[in-house]
C-alpha cells in the first residue's frame, strides 16, 4: 500500500513534467497545452495508482489484474488525442500535440507506479523532442515547405493569373485555392495554401505579389 505522501508525491511529479511539456505546446498556441497536459498525465497516474490499490486489496480474495486498468488509458488518450488533430484545407495540424498528449499519459502511467527515472528521463527526451528537433527538421531534413497566402484583390481572373505567375517563377506549387467574398465592398480574398522548394524567398514573393495592380494587400497567414 502507498503512503499519503508516495501518493502525493507522485500525482506532483506527474503535474511538474506534464507541466513542462504543456507549457512548449501551450507557447505555440495549441489548443491541447499546459493545462490539458497536466490533467492528462496526472489522471493517468492517478488511474495507474487505483488499479495497484485495487490488485492490493482484493489480494487473496479475487484475481485482479493491474495492468488492465492501465491499458485502458491508451486507449482512452488516443481518441482524445486524434480530437487535436484537424485538417485545414491541404493540410493536417495537430499530430505533434497529439503525440505529446499519449506521451503525458504515458509519463503519468511511469510515475503512479514509482518508474520515477523512466518518467523523467521521458521527458526530458519530450522537450528535446519538441524544442530543438523542429529547427532541425525545418532547416536540415526537411525539403518542401507548405504556406497560406492571403491575398486582399479587386477581383477578376486576371489579378488571380498575375499571381499565379509569380508564384511560378518561383517555382511554388497552389497546393489549395479559397476565393471568400466579402458581404460588404468590392473585391475578394484569396487564400492559396502553397508548397514551397524552400523559405528564402518568402518576402520577395509577398513583394512581389504586392506590386501587382489590383492587389491591395497580401501576406502569410
Amino acid at each position: 500500500m502507498l503512503s499519503d505522501s508516495q501518493i502525493i508525491w507522485r500525482l506532483i511529479l506527474a503535474a511538474v513534467l506534464s507541466g513542462l511539456v504543456g507549457f512548449e505546446r501551450e507557447i505555440h498556441g495549441r489548443a491541447a497545452g499546459f493545462r490539458t497536459h497536466i490533467l492528462v498525465c496526472v489522471g493517468a497516474a492517478l488511474i495507474t495508482m487505483v488499479s495497484m490499490y485495487m490488485a492490493d486489496i482484493y489480494q487473496g480474495i479475487a484475481q485482479a489484474d493491474p495492468g488492465r486498468i492501465a491499458a485502458s488509458i491508451v486507449t482512452g488518450v488516443g481518441f482524445l488525442g486524434a480530437g487535436t488533430i484537424l485538417r485545414f484545407r491541404a493540410s493536417v495540424r495537430g499530430l505533434t500535440t497529439a503525440a505529446s498528449l499519449w506521451t503525458a499519459a504515458g509519463i503519468g502511467m511511469a510515475t503512479g507506479c514509482g518508474f520515477f527515472l523512466g518518467a523523467m528521463f521521458a521527458t526530458v527526451i519530450v522537450l528535446v523532442c519538441l524544442l530543438f528537433f523542429s529547427y532541425l527538421e525545418w532547416k536540415v531534413i526537411r525539403k518542401d515547405w507548405y504556406r497560406t497566402l492571403s491575398a486582399q484583390t479587386t477581383g477578376g481572373s486576371s489579378v488571380l493569373a498575375e499571381i499565379r505567375k509569380v508564384l511560378s517563377d518561383y517555382r511554388v506549387e497552389i497546393r489549395d485555392l479559397e476565393i471568400i467574398k466579402p458581404e460588404r465592398g468590392e473585391g475578394v480574398l484569396l487564400e492559396m495554401d502553397l508548397k514551397l522548394l524552400t523559405d528564402k524567398y518568402d518576402d520577395q514573393i509577398v513583394s512581389d505579389i504586392m506590386r501587382l495592380k489590383g492587389v491591395k494587400q497580401a501576406g502569410w497567414k
